[in-house]
């Protein structure tokens, strides 16, 4: 089995074989809270106007996400994994998107032969997921800010993937204090950004929180993510 590390944009228009796109803070960390909250599943799209118009047409419930850290007007919430803690979401069709996550999602799954959204709160359950299929090649792709600059946490999470990927121990908690020691945790602590939470840290770095990988397959021309529970 091949492991390739390849990142942001460029990398997801790339990926090959099976594909684990990888967005901490805060795309799929928000992705996996919202399947634990009962979701159906999750409609992941490019544009703000795509989300509002599936929503119009039916075809979900609730648009969630950003651009640029905020939610878009007209949505219901925004990509805030501690906002959306306590939300119901039982039953019912989410749209998502975001800046960095699902732009990659979408991108990587003209390629894919099997495609994640993955996260470290997912990151044991999205390993044996992988793994389940023995893959020739797998490639994770780090999504980055705005998917185009490389971040500690995606990057980080990348790495802890392969090394249990390629039956290596890993480090759980070293992961997490390398990404508490970097640079981009700051801006949750920043009051002018109300939107950033100190608490969506503490969800994203609760390596391995959910025993389910998310699982996206397209369905009618969209990707559809939704839990799925490997062996």
């Amino acid at each position: 089995m091949k492991v390739v590390i390849d990142s942001l944009v460029e990398g997801a228009g790339r990926a090959t074989g099976i594909v684990a796109v990888i967005d901490v803070f805060r795309a799929f960390t928000c992705a996996a809270v919202v399947l634990a909250n009962g979701a159906s599943c999750i409609v992941m799209v490019r544009s703000v106007e795509e989300a509002l118009e599936l929503r119009r047409a039916g075809l979900g419930q609730f648009c969630i996400g950003e651009v640029g850290g905020r939610a878009p007007d007209a949505f219901d919430f925004g990509n805030s994994p501690f906002e959306i803690a306590s939300v119901d979401f039982q039953g019912k069709t989410v749209i998502q998107r975001t800046s960095a996550g699902t732009q990659g999602i979408v991108l990587a799954s003209n390629r894919a032969e099997r495609l994640y959204a993955a996260s470290l709160v997912t990151a044991e359950a999205t390993v044996r997921a992988v793994l389940s299929g023995s893959p020739e090649t797998v490639t994770l792709v780090p999504m980055g800010a705005e998917g185009i600059r490389r971040t500690d946490e995606d990057e980080l999470c990348a790495m802890h993937l392969r090394n249990r990927l390629e039956r290596r121990p890993g480090d759980p908690d070293a992961v997490r204090r390398l990404i508490l020691a970097g640079g981009e945790v700051l801006r949750f602590r920043d009051p002018t950004h109300p939107y950033l939470h100190p608490e969506d840290v503490d969800i994203a770095l609760d390596v391995n929180r959910y025993d389910f990988a998310v699982r996206v397959e397209i369905e009618e021309g969209h990707p559809v993510a939704w839990m799925e529970h490997p062996a």
